[in-house]
């Protein structure tokens, strides 16, 4: 099982640590593309209105400063580096070793300067959304959509895909259904008064919530229905939906913010 997350805009800055080595990092056949994003965006980062075509306002030049240092700036493990709502939830720091194994295997997080990073890849903080055009690249969702199939299909093999990302992120690239890789896409539901609807804050709370039961049960799922049953097993609310044009999706249905 391969378990695939979106980054997190928020990042926690390393404040010491080597700088980046784009050597030591998982799935080496993204080199080439890393590096082609991470010229362009240190190069935009100079500019004068780099903060605008980031979507950033004027009083975030702290964040562009980020970017310009992006080939020197101390690194620190992905799984510390990335924070927000969803890794809050799933609480890498907390888990327990067996946990944290596993998470190094079974955990890979979607990322639009190195496309794809496992938790223990050593990175430094940057800000990069997956929605932008990098001027002299082009969007950076298209530079990832023509590479980064080949690469989830390679790490997760004959394994089920647990994807886990958001809409911005799933740009990068869309498994196809049927296709040569084994896909369950999560989508969670706040049911109220019989009334379902997807609330964003706890949507991704919810799913770092089942990374976290996932891997501190050490469950290994091959297919969407096993994962359904393990997560029903860990007692969650799931229901499983197979579409032929879109695969297999699972409905976690929560009643409690």
């Amino acid at each position: 099982m391969l378990i695939l997350l979106p980054p997190s805009e928020g990042k926690s800055i390393p404040r010491r640590g080597r700088a980046l080595d784009l050597t030591t990092l998982s799935t080496p056949a993204l080199t080439p593309h890393r590096e082609r994003v991470i010229d362009a965006l240190v190069a935009l980062a100079r500019r004068p209105d780099a903060a605008a075509i980031l979507g950033l306002g004027g009083t975030q030049a702290d964040l562009v400063e980020l970017d310009t240092r992006l080939l020197t700036a101390p690194t620190a493990r992905a799984d510390a580096v990335y924070t927000g709502v969803l890794y809050d939830a799933l609480g890498f720091a907390s888990l327990s070793s067996a946990a944290r194994r596993r998470a190094t295997s079974r955990v890979a997080i979607t990322s639009s300067v190195f496309g794809l990073v496992r938790p223990t890849d050593r990175i430094p903080a940057y800000r990069l959304a997956g929605d932008i055009s990098l001027p002299g690249l082009g969007p950076v969702a298209g530079v990832w959509r023509a590479c980064l199939g080949q690469a989830v299909q390679e790490e997760v093999g004959s394994g089920l895909l647990v994807d886990l990302r958001s809409t911005m992120y799933a740009a990068f690239w869309r498994p196809p259904a049927p296709g040569p890789v084994r896909v369950a896409t999560v989508r969670v539901l706040h049911e109220i008064g019989g009334v379902r609807k997807v609330v964003s804050h706890f949507n991704k709370a919810t799913k770092g919530r089942i990374v976290r039961d996932l891997l501190e049960d050490g469950a290994n799922p091959r297919t969407p229905q096993a994962l359904a049953d393990a997560l029903r097993d860990l007692g969650w609310c799931v229901e499983l939906r197979d579409d032929a044009a879109r695969g297999a999706q699972l409905d976690v249905v929560v009643t409690e913010v």
